[in-house]
């Protein structure tokens, strides 16, 4: 079947003087769009986005946070060329280091990465966000929580209740309100293994290249650091987590106690939101290896509540939804019979 934004690509990749480079598929993600590795002639590479406007996609905040955080000098991909109202990008290609495949051949250099990633965290946080970034606003936090309740916990049992839902979503919007500095940062949203990159290369925190950004919105600086080390899809070890966080509280002089209890309020709405979205990545869309994250995800959650600050929500959650089951589990994927 002909691809039908074929033609555009042609024509814009032509017009960029890169009509001969050769085009191979590179991973895409969660959204609707795709990328192409670039490859001249001469070896020169480039990665082209496809951002398709008819499927709801804009590639505007992406260029305008890659251009915020390249002003900071870290390592956003470079934007060689643009066409806004077509959906196509010719980013700088910033190669397949992933941090996720860099610490499966080596698993070592956990520490030296995630200290590295933690230096951009603290190195952003000195800076003031866009003025134009809409804040992750404890209404829309407590809400997207919720997810856990409408995709997991349905899914799970087939159980609904709006009351539980309204008690839920006002616990955590209360004490997410109650947190200070909640819309200070920019936040990236998705800051983990597999939308870092290891460029060895660069120096200090540039060593860090970002790819997963035009998402993001005003937050709590601790919510790229829950991101990053309470990863869904690898598993940190405890004592890098440990002594990451140690290590933002002490280069930023936050106050200790302070920090901790929100990392794990955040920890504990991202985890809520995420059970949700994996459930929903499975029965609505067909993407039945999401369900396979979630314990590594409820286990997250359960570390969270286990702080003293969160007894309210602990008894909610234990109250709300089912442990991830092997049986629940299996309701969760598309096909099941109940």
């Amino acid at each position: 079947m002909p691809d039908p934004r074929g033609p555009r690509i042609d024509a814009f990749l032509a017009a960029h003087g890169w009509g001969s480079a050769a085009r191979h598929a590179l991973a895409g993600d969660a959204s609707n769009r795709r990328y192409l590795r670039l490859k001249q002639p001469d070896g020169t590479r480039a990665v082209l986005m496809d951002a398709p406007p008819e499927r709801g996609e804009d590639v505007r905040p992406f260029t305008a946070i890659a251009r915020h955080l390249s002003a900071l000098g870290l390592s956003a991909p470079a934007i060689l060329a643009e066409d806004t109202q077509t959906g196509l990008l010719l980013l700088e290609d910033l190669g397949d280091a992933l941090y996720a495949r860099v610490l499966e051949r080596d698993p070592a250099q956990e520490p030296l990465l995630y200290r590295t990633a933690t230096d951009l965290l603290v190195e952003l946080h000195r800076h003031a966000p866009p003025a134009d970034l809409a804040p992750y606003a404890p209404p829309l936090m407590a809400d997207l929580a919720a997810l856990a309740l409408d995709w997991y916990r349905h899914g799970a049992t087939g159980e609904n209740d709006i009351a539980l839902r309204a008690r839920f979503c006002a616990e955590i919007e209360t004490h997410l309100s109650a947190l200070p500095e909640t819309d200070s940062v920019l936040i990236q949203r998705d800051y983990h293994a597999e939308n870092l990159l290891w460029l060895p290369d660069r120096a200090g925190v540039a060593r860090v290249g970002l790819l997963d950004f035009q998402d993001a919105m005003r937050g709590h600086p601790a919510y790229d650091l829950v991101s990053l080390l309470q990863d869904a899809r690898r598993d940190v070890t405890p004592e890098t987590a440990r002594a990451m966080l140690d290590h933002y509280i002490a280069a930023t002089g936050a106050d200790a106690d302070a920090f901790t209890t929100a990392f794990h309020w955040l920890g504990a709405q991202r985890n809520l939101r995420i059970l949700g979205v994996f459930a929903r990545l499975s029965l609505r869309d067909g993407k039945p290896h999401y369900v396979a994250l979630i314990p590594r995800v409820w286990a997250h959650l359960q570390t969270d509540l286990r702080h003293p600050a969160l007894a309210p929500l602990a008894a909610l959650v234990a109250e709300a939804l089912p442990p991830p089951t092997p049986a629940h589990l299996a309701r969760l994927t598309p096909g099941h019979a109940a």
